[in-house]
């Protein structure tokens, strides 16, 4: 092995990280275990050159890592996400530029929560052929290779998973000016306390639901807008008791916004999916598991009765 090796090694590496982690988070909905698999691969990959191993394509090999070790991660957590309380969401992706994770993903619909939330009805293996085909435009060869099947079986795994999201994708305004403007009025309106404006903004069957990891949370989602608007009331009394405020932002490519104390510490991430001029749901992540990412969190009460906390 020569001296220009490992630096070229190196420089590959880092010209495919945005497709690594966009994988691996399209895949896991976890930045951090996003950064982890991305890391590991690339251990792989510099253990099996230290064998001898001819490596020919350093994406191909990267990408089947990633993907691989992506599907073996949600095999093992599916498990653990039946007992989080409330509903679970993917760890967020805050902001629009520059953002540490942001530079290494492309924006678009197919990286809003609740389309993450809707790729957690397929299996590990229908979801790795959906994000790599539908997501990545990887052909089917290349996915064959990567999942170790047959073309006609990962053709089978597509057809599957695009039955499943048809019935489930979720629908965003195009128009994203007029859902900035829509979100600054409902933000906005939280922030002063005044609701009632709110009825005019969410739709009538708008679903609110929030994910707070083993702390309090919300263990079901509510719906309707006099629900939804009953439930915000008290989250506007204890935002002016705690001295929050809110700072509108985009997260995962949709209009939403974070929740700060004095000291600028993150309490929750709000983002809304809105559709046909109307949000149509509002979700919230309170779970610190999910916002470590995000910088320094407010310190919450310890549960009563805690439960074993998850990444998942």
């Amino acid at each position: 092995m020569t001296r220009a090796e490992p630096r070229d090694e190196a420089s590959d590496f880092v010209d495919l990280r945005g497709l690594l982690f966009s994988i691996a988070y399209q895949m896991t909905g976890s930045v951090a275990d996003a950064e982890d698999i991305v890391s590991e691969a690339y251990l792989r990959m510099r253990g099996a050159r230290d064998r001898g191993v001819e490596i020919r394509s350093v994406k191909a090999y990267l990408s089947s890592t990633v993907t691989r070790l992506s599907i073996d991660h949600l095999r093992s957590a599916r498990v653990q996400r039946e007992v989080s309380v409330g509903s679970w969401m993917p760890e967020p992706l805050v902001g629009d530029a520059p953002s540490a994770e942001f530079e290494r993903v492309e924006l678009s619909d197919s990286l809003s929560l609740a389309f993450l939330v809707m790729l957690e009805s397929l299996s590990p293996a229908e979801r790795a052929v959906f994000v790599l085909r539908e997501v990545f435009v990887f052909d089917y060869p290349q996915i064959a290779r990567i999942l170790d099947k047959s073309e006609a079986s990962c053709r089978q795994l597509l057809h599957r998973a695009r039955q499943h999201v048809e019935e489930r994708k979720p629908r965003f305004d195009v128009d994203r000016e007029a859902n900035r403007e829509l979100a600054d009025r409902f933000f906005t309106a939280l922030e002063r306390g005044d609701l009632a404006p709110l009825i005019d903004l969410l739709s009538a069957d708008v679903v609110m639901c929030g994910d707070g990891g083993d702390g309090p949370s919300w263990p079901r989602p509510f719906n309707g807008p006099e629900r939804v608007l009953k439930v915000l009331g008290a989250v506007v009394k204890m935002y002016a008791k705690g001295g929050l405020h809110i700072e509108q932002t985009l997260v995962n490519g949709q209009p939403g916004a974070v929740v700060r104390d004095r000291q600028g510490r993150l309490l929750n991430v709000w983002a809304l999916d809105i559709a046909d001029g109307r949000i149509q749901t509002l979700r919230s992540i309170l779970n610190p598991a999910k916002l470590q990412h995000l910088g320094p969190l407010v310190e919450r009460p310890t549960p009563r009765n805690p439960r074993r906390r998850t990444r998942g």
